[in-house]
C-alpha cells in the first residue's frame, strides 16, 4: 500500500482484530476513522444475494456521482463482474484481506489509478460476512470532484494477509480450492474502447471509438 487512506484503514483493522482472523463489526468505531470516513465503505450480502454496499462514504458516492447504498459491488467494474463477486465472497469465507489496484474511467475519457482495500469483518464469533473497505485515488485530480467515474478496471490483486507475502498477478490469484483461478483482465485500452463504443451506441451517437 502506498496511500495514507488505505494504510490507515488497514492499520486500524489490524489493531482492533488483535489475534483474531478478523474483528467483529461491533468493534469498528466510526469516530476512530473520522479523518478517512468519507472514503470508507461497508459491503455485505444484500437481499438479492449479491455482495452490495451497506454504507459508502460521501467521497466515494461523489466519485461515482450517485448514492451507492444497496448497489452491488460488482456493478462498479467494467468486466468480470462474476469474478469480482466470487472474489469478494472468497475474501469473506477465507478471512483474507486484499488490496486491489484499479483504474477508473469517465465517459469523457479521463482516467485515474486507485487503491481499494478490502478487509473481512465478523458479525459474530464464527464467520466473516462483511467487508470493510476504502478507496483512494493515487493522485489528486481536480476533475475527480466534478466528473463521475463510469467504471473501474481491475489491474492487480495483492494479498495483505500475514505470511502470504508477495504480490500476485490476477492469473495467480486463488481463494481456496472452491474458488477459480482469475485470469488477467483485458488491457485498459481494450476496455476503454469497448465501453466507450457501448456508450456511444446507447446514446445513439453515430460512429465508433477510433482505434489508434
Amino acid at each position: 500500500m502506498r496511500l495514507k487512506t488505505t494504510i490507515d484503514l488497514f492499520e486500524y483493522w489490524t489493531r482492533i482484530r488483535g489475534k483474531d482472523v478478523a474483528p467483529l463489526r461491533s468493534q469498528v468505531e466510526p469516530t476512530h476513522l473520522r479523518q478517512i470516513l468519507s472514503s470508507v465503505f461497508l459491503l455485505e450480502t444484500g437481499d438479492s444475494g449479491r455482495i452490495a454496499f451497506r454504507l459508502a462514504g460521501t467521497r466515494i458516492c461523489d466519485l461515482f456521482g450517485r448514492d451507492l447504498r444497496g448497489v452491488p459491488f460488482s456493478e462498479l467494474w467494467a468486466h468480470g463482474k462474476d469474478d469480482i463477486e466470487q472474489m469478494a465472497a472468497g475474501l469473506m469465507s477465507n478471512a483474507m484481506p486484499e488490496l486491489l489496484n484499479a483504474t477508473g474511467f469517465t465517459a469523457a475519457g479521463h482516467c485515474a489509478s486507485f487503491e481499494i482495500v478490502l478487509l473481512p469483518l465478523r458479525s459474530d464469533e464464527r464467520e466473516c460476512d462483511k467487508l470493510l473497505g476504502a478507496i483512494a485515488p493515487a493522485v489528486a485530480s481536480s476533475w475527480l470532484e466534478v466528473v463521475p467515474l463510469q467504471f473501474l478496471a481491475l489491474d492487480r490483486i495483492r494479498s495483505l494477509h500475514e505470511g502470504l507475502g508477495s504480490d500476485r498477478e490476477l492469473k495467480d490469484a486463488k481463494f481456496g480450492d472452491e474458488h477459480p483461478v482469475y485470469e488477467r483482465t483485458p488491457s485498459i485500452a481494450d476496455t476503454m474502447r469497448r465501453v466507450m463504443s457501448n456508450l456511444f451506441a446507447e446514446f445513439g451517437v453515430p460512429g465508433s471509438v477510433r482505434h489508434n
